[in-house]
């Protein structure tokens, strides 16, 4: 699991920086969408309340306007039947007493307003009274709070609605509605005077949203929608980084090729070289001892002549293939190369071969890494034939066992990258034998990869060795001038 996250920890932290950015984004639409809801609610309410306590300014407005009746009925009373939220009609004649003596100072200050005012207001029991002074005679209405509520067209379900809803005046309070109300969470308050001026009651709707409010369903989703979006694109990232190691390891194979080719070559060349002059030495001395026999040897000596002649074109041409496959100067296509990227890159090449076989290369990161002479191509062949070979080594070996540390060092105007493995090691009798070309201790091997990497290291100004690793193993040593 840790190698796991240090491989994908930069996919992992980028989950979960958009989930959570996205969660933040679709809580704050659901929070909007339930303050919106909330608001709405709140002012349905307040017009409601609204209108009704209009109603109530209109009704005794229209009272004063009649005036009772000259026969001495009192139609007033039958508004009890009509509006169940007025309890009872009160009137003080010309020269009577209110019943309540509250109302009395209520009625001079309506008569100075000249409108409807408060009186004997008790939000405990949700009553009040409204007086309105008139002439000749007053009324006043004692009114039902929770009977002035229109709940046939509330906006909420007064027993489940998560809303708070008050009248508040003079520092009391009554609840409408309880509402659902959680502990802590986020409040949302609305707040708003009622539209009569003669019933100065607060509109007060309070809700919490928590978190079990939030769209957790939405938010579950869209977490598997970015996961599912970031494991295609590691998938897409993990095939191209695929191909493009693979086209990488096939350009290298190719230049290998090649290389090995004319390795084998000019190794050919060298081996047959030898015994084509010695025929062709041979042929010479056949020729002048034939030249001293009797004349009717003419034909043996053309015959002879014409072996010189073939002999001769058989080393023409493997001279020719010599120099057909003889490397260019590598020192003209030499340059500055970073020896702890050079390296970086071929580990990242070789990072499916080191997973499979269960191996790990450790290298300290330089803060000012070597900086060598050297042709990038021929390079990345040498580090990559060492770390193959060391590859091959570990295998030898229990996985718990296998290890591969990089080290890299300056000395002396030289830059040094050496490769140890806790591989077999090297026996000795093979070791002063190991760049030898086509000499090789593993079945299958051509011998020529070893061979290869000190012709090119040759080639470029540097040496390579090899010695055994103590207490287990082996270590490549490649020395190259420095830049």
């Amino acid at each position: 699991m840790p190698q796991v996250f240090r491989r994908y920890w930069l996919w992992i932290v980028a989950w979960c920086a958009l989930v959570i950015l996205g969660s933040t984004l679709l809580a704050r639409n659901e929070f909007g969408r339930l303050r919106e809801e909330f608001e709405t609610s709140a002012r349905i309410a307040h017009r409601l309340l609204s209108q009704r306590v209009v109603q109530h300014d209109a009704i005794l407005a229209t009272l004063a306007l009649l005036q009772p009746a000259s026969d001495g009925r009192h139609p007033e009373q039958r508004l009890t039947s009509v509006y169940p939220q007025i309890l009872r009609v009160s009137r003080r004649e010309p020269l009577g007493m209110w019943s309540d003596k509250r109302l009395l100072p209520a009625e001079t200050l309506s008569r100075t307003l000249r409108r409807p005012v408060l009186a004997a207001v008790d939000l405990a029991k949700g009553r009040y009274e409204l007086v309105l002074a008139s002439e000749p005679v007053s009324y006043a209405l004692q009114i039902d709070l929770r009977a002035s509520v229109p709940w046939s067209e509330w906006p909420m379900a007064s027993d489940r609605s998560p809303v708070r809803v008050m009248l508040e005046h003079a520092s009391e309070s009554f609840i409408i509605q309880p509402g659902q109300l959680r502990a802590g969470g986020w409040p949302i308050e609305f707040r708003k005077l009622l539209a009569a001026e003669s019933q100065p009651f607060e509109v007060v709707a309070i809700r919490r949203v928590g978190l079990a409010d939030l769209p957790w369903r939405w938010m579950l989703a869209y977490s598997a929608v970015v996961g599912g979006a970031l494991a295609a694109l590691v998938s897409l990232q993990r095939q191209r980084v695929g191909r493009r190691r693979a086209e990488e390891l096939l350009r290298l194979g190719q230049v290998a090729r090649l290389n090995t080719l004319g390795e084998l070559a000019a190794g050919l060349a060298h081996e047959l070289n030898q015994p084509l002059t010695a025929v062709l030495a041979n042929t010479q001395a056949a020729s002048r001892l034939l030249a001293d026999d009797p004349p009717e040897l003419d034909i043996a000596r053309r015959a002879m002549a014409q072996a010189v002649q073939q002999a001769r074109r058989a080393s023409e041409v493997v001279i020719r293939l010599r120099r057909a496959v003889e490397r260019p100067d590598s020192t003209a296509q030499q340059q500055v190369v970073d020896l702890q990227d050079a390296v970086r890159n071929a580990l990242y090449l070789l990072e499916p071969e080191f997973n499979r076989r269960g191996a790990v290369a450790s290298m300290a990161s330089l803060s000012t890494p070597p900086a060598v002479l050297a042709e990038p191509v021929a390079l990345e062949q040498i580090i990559h034939n060492l770390l193959m070979n060391a590859l091959q080594a570990l295998e030898q070996v229990p996985k718990a066992e296998r290890q591969l540390k990089i080290g890299l060092v300056q000395e002396g105007g030289r830059g040094l990258l050496t490769i140890a493995d806790s591989g077999p090691g090297i026996p000795s009798d093979v070791l002063p034998r190991i760049f030898e070309p086509f000499y090789t201790t593993r079945n299958g091997g051509l011998g020529l990869g070893l061979s290869l990497c000190e012709t090119l290291s040759a080639s470029m100004g540097g040496s390579i060795y090899a010695r055994n690793n103590m207490p287990r193993g082996s270590v490549f040593t490649l020395d190259l001038p420095l830049a």
